[in-house]
């Protein structure tokens, strides 16, 4: 058993949930409005472009390419490896067929500052029908996961508990596409990839709670629901803030030390951690009290006789 907090807090968390739920409504609501007035900074993989494979002689830093690319007066592009060290991939915004060759021979006049010996093996071009297949599949990625935690929970569980953390499950990814928005972090497939991680760690943290709520319910049946919720989500408490706070570490060395490739995916996970961890006591616990959920609903049900065996 973790051993970090000395005894079990008895912090009311369910008398304060109405307050949480407005807080929650506003930031949701401001998530919808950044992403609709503001917009989100898509990257190739999703508006198309020119991608340019690059080989040089020996292995070079991203960061000195981003540099002399910089140089060169290139804008907009993305840089990240395809291979080995010395293998780059240079992704620019869309643009016509002939200023595509003219495009290559500007990031190698940029890239010559690093490697003289550097070479273009190869562009291609991503058109905005391939692009608007791989939105799709994003999104259609994202709601079969929605769907998926919804059945799990409610098989696992009762459908009260299922609805609230169907609704967990979409507030964590809204607030966290809304931070994105307000931060101005290119959004790309890693993103995405960081949103369904959100999804994961989400469920996670609540499925530990709800199997605490499970128990309280059956041994303390006199109780009230949310007293008993109460107490499962304080006896979780420094596991929950254990493994988000290692999981959290973890993620800002990776933005400070990963590199410009994986810092959208570690900063959009570092704001999944903590909404999730959030949405898991004040979302989804909340939610399930407020639908009902109550000692009867882990009762084993009753056995009646049959009219035939009375005496």
């Amino acid at each position: 058993m973790v051993e970090f907090l000395k005894e079990v807090p008895a912090i009311r968390f369910m008398a304060l949930r109405r307050r949480w739920y407005a807080i929650s409504v506003l930031v949701v609501v401001a998530s919808i409005a950044l992403v609709m007035v503001r917009g989100l900074n898509l990257t190739v993989d999703f508006t198309g472009g020119i991608v340019f494979e690059l080989r040089f002689t020996k292995p070079v830093d991203l960061e000195t390419v981003r540099t002399a690319l910089a140089a060169g007066g290139l804008e907009d592009f993305q840089v990240r490896t395809y291979g080995t060290a010395s293998e780059l991939e240079v992704r620019l915004p869309p643009v016509g067929t002939d200023a595509a060759a003219a495009q290559g021979g500007r990031i190698l006049d940029a890239l010559r500052a690093v490697d003289t010996g550097v070479r273009l093996n190869h562009y291609d071009s991503v058109g905005p029908q391939v692009s608007q297949q791989l939105g799709e599949q994003a999104a259609l990625a994202v709601l079969m996961t929605l769907l998926l935690v919804l059945v799990y929970i409610a098989f696992r569980f009762r459908w009260r508990f299922g609805v609230g953390s169907l609704v967990a499950s979409l507030h964590d990814p809204i607030v966290a596409v809304g931070a994105i928005a307000l931060l101005g972090i290119p959004f790309d497939l890693n993103v995405v990839a960081a949103l369904l991680t959100i999804l994961g760690y989400s469920v996670n943290d609540t499925v530990v709670i709800f199997d605490r709520i499970r128990e309280r319910f059956r041994s303390m049946r006199k109780a009230e629901p949310a007293e008993v919720i109460d107490r499962a989500i304080n006896e979780t408490l420094a596991r929950t803030i254990i493994v988000s706070g290692c999981a959290l570490s973890s993620v800002v060395f990776l933005a400070v030390l990963g590199g410009e490739t994986l810092r959208g995916f570690a900063v959009a996970l570092a704001i999944g951690i903590v909404i999730g961890t959030y949405s898991s006591i004040y979302v989804a616990g909340a939610i399930a009290l407020d639908l009902g959920a109550s000692a009867r609903d882990f009762m084993p049900p009753e056995k009646r006789g049959d009219v035939d065996d009375l005496p």
